[in-house]
């Protein structure tokens, strides 16, 4: 029986090496290829494909170790290119541990700041909305969205005339939870939006029946959050290789397999993965170079992950 056991872990073996050696070689060609960027379709503005959000893992308190660490995060994101950031004031101490280490690193200017409006009494939005500006430290904010729908109708009110007004450029709203999609298409039909935010994986694709095409429809750019699941995903797949086949959709680690995938579908715009440490910044960053999956590799990309 041991021996009959042999050949197919050589097999894996030397698909595993196969796949390390074509990771390399495909890491050395991404360096230099182009940085991949998607239009807003409300301005024609271009964003590069993968940002970075901060839920839970910028959400460090005082403790300086772990504050420098998440500047560090910021610089080897921002050093490869990348510029949308996210937060939110329901994120703990994320928006003032952004702008603590924006302005030890001088990029103010070079960011795309994404913030949110998170608050019942809609009278309190703009002080709230004025103090997460002040913790981030820009002049204003490029995007305000209305967090997972929270009082969203008097929110979008006083964000289209903030915008008006020049004090955002643009204006969202956002849900992370699969049962306010109806809630969401209908504000979609209605309202004049420039951004959606939602949840959106290899495993989860309820929004590519209704969201995604209405998204494309009416001219909204998508912001993806989630591409992970919190990290229970990338956990899941990591014990198994990438598939030789990986290079086609320009992935050489599981985690530019998933966003790649993300970033392929015609209506996304960025996706948003948070982490607090600077390797998975440059996996997820990895994404941004390299070629995009088409229509019959992302079957490909579903079926070999359904598979596992």
């Amino acid at each position: 029986m041991a021996d009959a056991k042999r050949p197919d872990r050589r097999r894996f073996l030397h698909a595993l090496s196969m796949s390390v050696l074509s990771g390399a070689m495909l890491s050395a060609r991404a360096d230099s290829a182009p940085l991949l960027s998607h239009a807003i379709p409300a301005s024609g503005e271009r964003i590069p494909v993968i940002g970075l959000g901060s839920s839970r893992t910028f959400n460090v308190g005082q403790d300086r170790r772990l504050r420098n660490n998440c500047t560090e995060v910021m610089r080897e994101f921002l050093q490869a290119g990348g510029t949308f950031i996210d937060s939110s004031p329901m994120y703990g101490t994320a928006q003032d541990v952004i702008g603590d280490g924006l302005d030890k690193l001088g990029s103010t200017r070079k960011v795309f700041s994404a913030d949110k409006v998170w608050i019942g009494n809609p009278a309190g939005g703009p002080a709230q909305m004025e103090t997460s500006r002040e913790l981030w430290r820009v002049p204003r904010f490029d995007l305000m969205q209305v967090h997972n729908l929270v009082s969203w109708q008097s929110h979008l009110e006083t964000l289209y005339r903030m915008k008006q007004d020049g004090e955002i450029r643009y204006v969202g709203i956002t849900t992370s939870h699969g049962r306010r999609h109806r809630d969401l298409d209908a504000i979609m039909r209605t309202e004049p939006l420039d951004f959606v935010q939602l949840s959106y994986n290899i495993t989860d694709r309820e929004v590519e029946q209704r969201l995604l095409p209405l998204a494309r429809e009416r001219g909204i750019a998508v912001i993806v959050n989630r591409p992970f699941q919190r990290g229970a995903l990338i956990d899941r797949l990591s014990r198994f290789p990438l598939p030789e086949w990986a290079a086609e959709a320009g992935a050489a680690n599981w985690a530019a397999f998933l966003l790649k995938f993300i970033v392929s579908h015609p209506a996304v715009t960025v996706a948003i993965p948070a982490t607090s440490q600077v390797a998975h910044v440059i996996e997820n960053m990895s994404a941004c170079r390299g070629p995009l999956p088409d229509a019959a590799l992302r079957r490909r990309m579903i079926a070999y992950v359904e598979g596992l």
